[in-house]
């Protein structure tokens, strides 16, 4: 999974087309939110993901937390990988690896100013339980957990990876200017970008897509050329 790229928040066909045109990897459907302000139905993003060709694949970033209802929205949507944003307990997890073991699960670690000591206690925990985390951004103004288009301490993003026994998918404020200095820094498995690459409407620009992708793939290629063999 070295060097993967994920751009989430898509809101139609077309949008996913470009995206995956521009070379992103994975492309992430952000549904069951907590505000309910999704981008699209979920017909539609079913239908969407359903036109992917390997190895292009569709994420669901959800907010459930019940391990049967996670599987069966998967099910519904005809995803075999999830990226879990709520408070999922350990034991939703393992129940969640028992009765689909085959799903591909992404934890999120909300990197908050001094809450490092808690999510490394969460790396603990789900790591037997799940393939990737995910660090992303919080928002004291509003409480958002993830899609805030701010930036969170590098740093902490960093030790994760030095920790975690599971690769790790850097997100929160990135965008085609910042993502090799991220990269560089943290050394993460993966990057994902959502707000930072939209334009005024709210669409994704192809250019911005273009630029986060090949920014992102030359910095994951310096990591590999200087990497211990």
């Amino acid at each position: 999974m070295q060097g993967l790229i994920q751009v989430a928040g898509i809101i139609d066909q077309a949008e996913a087309d470009m995206i995956c045109d521009e070379g992103a990897d994975w492309l992430g459907f952000a549904l069951r939110l907590p505000a309910k302000n999704e981008d699209l139905s979920e017909a539609d993003a079913a239908s969407i993901i359903a036109s992917f060709q390997p190895p292009r694949r569709g994420v669901v970033i959800t907010y459930l937390t019940e391990a049967e209802e996670i599987k069966a929205f998967c099910a519904q949507l005809g995803v075999r990988t999830v990226q879990l944003h709520g408070d999922v307990p350990a034991t939703q997890l393992r129940t969640l690896r028992t009765i689909d073991p085959d799903l591909y699960v992404l934890k999120s670690l909300v990197v908050k100013d001094d809450n490092i000591d808690e999510l490394a206690r969460t790396v603990d925990e789900a790591a037997e339980w799940v393939d990737m985390f995910i660090t992303d951004s919080y928002n004291p103004a509003n409480g958002a957990k993830g899609a805030t288009g701010l930036v969170h301490d590098w740093g902490v993003s960093a030790e994760l990876v030095r920790i975690s026994p599971r690769p790790l998918m850097l997100a929160g404020g990135l965008n085609p200017d910042n993502v090799a200095a991220a990269i560089e820094q943290v050394r993460p498995a993966a990057v994902d970008a959502h707000t930072g690459l939209e334009d005024a409407t709210g669409r994704k620009d192809r250019a911005k897509v273009r630029r986060f992708v090949q920014q992102s793939q030359e910095a994951f290629e310096r990591l590999s050329v200087g990497a211990p063999r």
